[in-house]
């Protein structure tokens, strides 16, 4: 893993109507600082020099993850049906597991290859589930099918939404945490 240096005294900061100084590390690891348009250069510099730590910290774990992203192995298009074959044996039994104890029904379960989204609920209450799920443990899995079916009482993400997911899945903030910081590396498995 490549060290990255960083220049305190050009990181770029960016000045809005805001009422804190933050600092952002982007993708391309790069470093900026938003900013109070009052915010004077000495505070804003303080701020940054109290916050090397955190800095380096946050980079370093940006570098690994763009290091790991370059290694990352392509499936198939096999490999891709294979996943798909056993998340269309999989999924239906889990959903009709959870349906009854989120207390809804659902419409048609269908199996996507996607890059974006793990799955989706629809008006009518058919579901969508990404393949890839496959390759996840299997309390993710069911902590997507408890989150869609969960949709079928409430097609938002509020607190009461969250209340019922918690209500059926209380590990369910754990399993999602574990897919906001792997997930993408199963997601650019992805081939296309």
């Amino acid at each position: 893993m490549k060290e990255i240096l960083v220049d305190y005294q050009k990181i770029p900061i960016i000045r809005s109507a805001r009422k804190s100084i933050s600092l952002e590390i982007r993708p391309d690891t790069s470093v900026v600082v938003r900013a109070p348009l009052k915010a004077s250069e000495r505070d804003i510099r303080a701020f940054i020099s109290r916050h090397e730590n955190w800095i380096e910290k946050h980079l370093a774990a940006m570098q690994k993850k763009l290091d790991e992203q370059k290694n990352v192995e392509k499936l198939t298009m096999e490999e891709i049906q294979e996943l798909a074959a056993q998340a269309l044996r999989v999924i239906p039994q889990r959903v009709a597991y959870y349906a009854p104890k989120v207390g809804v029904t659902y419409g048609r379960i269908t199996i996507r290859n996607q890059r974006s989204k793990w799955g989706s609920c629809s008006s009518k209450g058919n579901l969508n589930f990404n393949c890839l799920l496959m390759l996840a443990p299997p309390e993710v899995l069911d902590s997507v099918v408890v989150h869609e079916l969960c949709h079928r009482k409430e097609m938002n993400h509020s607190d009461r939404f969250y209340a019922e997911v918690l209500r059926v899945y209380p590990e369910y903030h754990k399993w999602n945490r574990w897919l906001k910081e792997n997930g993408g590396l199963l997601m650019r498995r992805m081939t296309g």
